[in-house]
């Protein structure tokens, strides 16, 4: 198993793909510590995934709302205790946050949103990086998604966020890099998640047209697997990924089972990164 005798914090883990995360975990030898806002189904979660540990394997359940700085710290600190030391941190949790005209939202959804997509990935970063750097290791794997590298009409507040997830998981790389801790990003393609139920309910009105028959396409089709998604953070939570730090990787569509083999070549690129486009990369001499 990839991650036997590791430990592992998974945010925004009671359901979905934060769920998916933390069960592939579990399975591969993981103890994890999960935690969310709703701790109605934070309980079940916890069960199902102590049904399927091996022995020696813990989980640990806490409510969590991972915007909140003192929340955050007791879940770092509880963890560590429940589990002995944390080597991974999956920052999961997140939002869409209020739909349609960017003009015409709510601004206290809106900056809640932003709340929970950067604020909630910054501070549990933050609380571990002290007992990841006291290990010499560790690794810390941030959910972002398309929102990240294309516009998203209508879906503002979700689109800067997690543009906003990649630029600090780049930065937090480059300062945890001679510490061994390895940051990336996961792209997990198209869920069809309570997300994607959200913009079903929305309706064409307030999402717009085109995103809203995507999403019903979306749905049609079963959209992307939550288990090849669960797979890369894995990968990426595993020895077999050391020195691949500050890249967004997709799930679905990157060649991430081979991009060991490239470990040196991505060191040295921006392969993988967000970066400004200017007229020479497009053979244009403005």
């Amino acid at each position: 198993m990839k991650l036997t005798g590791l430990n592992a914090i998974v945010t925004g883990s009671n359901q979905g793909l934060g769920l998916e995360i933390a069960t592939a975990f579990v399975r591969e030898g993981a103890s994890v510590a999960i935690c969310a806002r709703d701790e109605s189904k934070l309980g079940p979660a916890a069960e199902a995934l102590r049904a399927i540990a091996a022995p020696g394997v813990r989980v640990h359940a806490q409510r969590c709302d991972v915007s909140d700085p003192a929340e955050v710290s007791r879940l770092v600190e509880e963890a560590i205790r429940a589990l002995g030391s944390i080597q991974i941190l999956v920052n999961n949790a997140g939002v869409y946050g209020p739909k349609g005209p960017s003009e015409m939202v709510d601004f206290d959804e809106w900056k809640r949103a932003l709340e929970i997509n950067i604020h909630g990935v910054f501070l549990p970063s933050r609380a571990i990086i002290p007992h990841l750097k006291a290990q010499g290791r560790g690794k810390i794997i941030n959910l972002s998604g398309g929102g990240a590298t294309a516009p998203l009409p209508f879906l503002s507040a979700y689109a800067a966020s997690k543009a906003a997830v990649v630029r600090l998981t780049e930065t937090l790389a480059e300062e945890l890099r001679s510490h061994a801790i390895d940051v990336n990003a996961v792209a997990p393609g198209a869920l069809n998640t309570r997300l994607l139920d959200e913009v079903l309910d929305a309706g064409p009105e307030t999402v717009g047209a085109g995103f809203y028959e995507k999403a019903l396409k979306q749905k049609e089709s079963g959209g992307a697997s939550l288990e090849v998604a669960a797979s890369l953070c894995v990968w990426l939570a595993s020895g077999e990924s050391d020195g691949i730090t500050g890249k967004l990787i997709s799930a679905p569509w990157d060649p991430w089972k081979e991009l060991a083999a490239r470990r040196e070549q991505l060191a040295k690129s921006d392969i993988y990164t967000l970066r400004r486009i200017v007229p020479e990369d497009r053979g244009e001499k403005w």
